[in-house]
């Protein structure tokens, strides 16, 4: 698909806070797959047994985190801040599919199974497991960007990844949850096979519904203050995991609702979300 780069200028306020700020709307113009990542360019990943797994170049930016208190179905928990991702990154076009799941760990613990449908039933630690053996793989192969690992998304850059520029409750700007992703009150209670709805600007599908997608972060109150590359509380109970899923209602699928679990849990509502992004500690 082809995409171009796209910068929105928007008046934002935050409680006092207002300032005018760039939004990266869009990731690359590039269309050419690159047998190394390349910063700006989208990227097609090869797995072992040459499963493909598609990768969309994220530009750094700044926005607004959270939610304004007046979006239907917030939570206290949304307060609004300042962000800024002072480096780009590399998010999955997709969720992960469990053809991809097994070409890294060899086996497949979905419970519904199929060759397009996310991965599901994996813990937090195990969705870890799978990027730290793809990154030894890659940086063995000599195609690892210097300074960057395969991880899971931390929390702020879901969220940016998740809004590409919009500011309502999903990321299409007009289009309905129904639109954009599946969700309890039209999923008929099972995942669905990723990419059939609609995407959003920086042609990411899926992130309303389907299944929950692991952060890096332990779950924590939101700062007031603006902040540059967050990474999250140093410790807690339960990691992020965002954009809800099948089994959930329309407020659970927003872009900016928030959820946590023990990083030992597993569920069929539950997957994640690939990144090749700066290393981060996920202490």
């Amino acid at each position: 698909m082809n995409k171009t780069s796209k910068r929105l200028f928007k008046w934002v306020g935050v409680g006092s806070l207002a300032m005018f700020f760039s939004i990266t709307v869009c990731c690359s113009a590039q269309t050419e797959t690159v047998a190394k990542c390349e910063s700006g360019k989208d990227y097609d990943l090869s797995l072992p047994g040459k499963v493909k797994l598609d990768l969309i170049w994220i530009g750094p930016g700044t926005f607004v985190m959270g939610t304004p208190k007046d979006e239907s179905g917030r939570n206290n928990d949304e307060t609004q801040h300042q962000v800024t991702l002072s480096k780009g990154y590399w998010m999955g076009k997709y969720e992960v599919i469990q053809p991809q799941w097994k070409a890294v760990m060899g086996s497949d613990p979905s419970h519904w199974q199929g060759e397009d449908l996310p991965v599901e039933q994996v813990s937090w630690y195990e969705a870890m497991k799978f990027c730290e053996k793809l990154t030894m793989i890659e940086k063995a192969a000599g195609r690892l960007p210097e300074g960057y690992v395969y991880t899971l998304p931390t929390e702020a850059q879901w969220e940016y990844a998740c809004r590409a520029g919009t500011t309502g409750a999903y990321n299409v700007d007009g289009a309905t949850l129904n639109e954009l992703g599946w969700h309890g009150d039209e999923s008929q209670d099972k995942t669905h096979a990723v990419g059939q709805k609609k995407p959003n600007a920086c042609g990411l599908y899926d992130m309303h519904g389907n299944v929950w997608e692991w952060c890096l972060d332990w779950y924590g109150d939101y700062p007031e203050d603006p902040v540059t590359d967050p990474v999250g509380k140093t410790s807690g109970s339960g990691r992020v995991d965002r954009g809800g899923s099948w089994g959930h209602y329309a407020g659970l699928c927003r872009s900016g609702d928030r959820n946590d679990a023990g990083p030992g849990m597993k569920a069929g509502h539950v997957g994640f979300r690939l990144a090749l992004a700066p290393a981060q500690s996920a202490e």
